[in-house]
């Protein structure tokens, strides 16, 4: 049934069901990602999904980051999808237990260029998407760690470089090369109209201020530490 609802709304948003891109995605990667939405609406149903929604992947990933990561797939998260899997007790504090991560499978570049174009037909609502946008606009770092860390707490969860920085969440150094701006901009704006039980918590910040962290996450990304790790 589910395979039938997703061939029903590939066919309504147009993607090709011929397309190699979505019959790789369909035998190689539903078993942990979901391609038809929509977002869990229980906590037991984000529990069982293994890895991040991609039926909006189109209005979130920059497609020439995700197809080159596809071929060279490095961890994002370092505990993994659902953090609290992945920790055991330490002698201070919980650790990570790497032995229950598993590597994210890699594609050959010609898989992974049409693999990235069919996720890139694959759009979010405009309830979703919002109507705020990335206004541009630049930032210095220590400003832009100020807003991030002390005005809003988010290291807590998230690493601004290699090792520094809360582990439960994904690494932001190199959001801004995986995310668009406007997906970043309405995902710090309404998280849970992305996905009602996502562990990020709506931290009601300001419209400034969210300009301000995007453009700070640009910044980040600018300084390429991933490709000095």
């Amino acid at each position: 049934m589910k395979y039938l609802v997703l061939l029903i709304a590939l066919s309504v948003s147009g993607v090709a069901l011929a397309d190699g891109g979505m019959d790789i995605l369909q035998k190689r990667c539903v078993s942990c990602h979901d391609l038809s939405g929509p977002a869990a609406q229980s906590v037991q149903e984000l529990w069982q999904r293994k890895g991040p929604d991609l039926f909006y992947a189109g209005s979130k990933y920059n497609a020439e980051w995700l197809e080159k990561w596809l071929v060279k797939p490095r961890r994002i998260r370092p505990a993994g999808h659902h953090s609290i899997q992945h920790i055991k007790p330490g002698d201070k504090r919980d650790m990570i237990d790497a032995t229950t991560l598993r590597p994210h499978m890699a594609l050959s570049p010609s898989d992974a260029e049409e693999v990235t174009e069919a996720l890139m037909k694959l759009k979010a609502t405009a309830e979703m998407m919002g109507t705020t946008v990335f206004k541009g606009g630049s930032i210095s770092t220590s400003f832009g760690e100020m807003v991030f860390d002390k005005f809003n707490g988010c290291m807590a969860c998230h690493e601004i470089e290699p090792g520094f920085g809360g582990l439960s969440g994904p690494e932001v150094y190199t959001a801004a090369k995986r995310y668009q701006a406007d997906y970043l901009v309405s995902f710090i704006t309404n998280p849970q109209a992305w996905n009602p039980k996502t562990p990020m918590p709506n931290k009601h910040v300001s419209a400034p201020n969210i300009q301000k962290i995007v453009q700070y996450l640009q910044a980040l990304a600018r300084e390429n530490r991933d490709e000095k790790k």
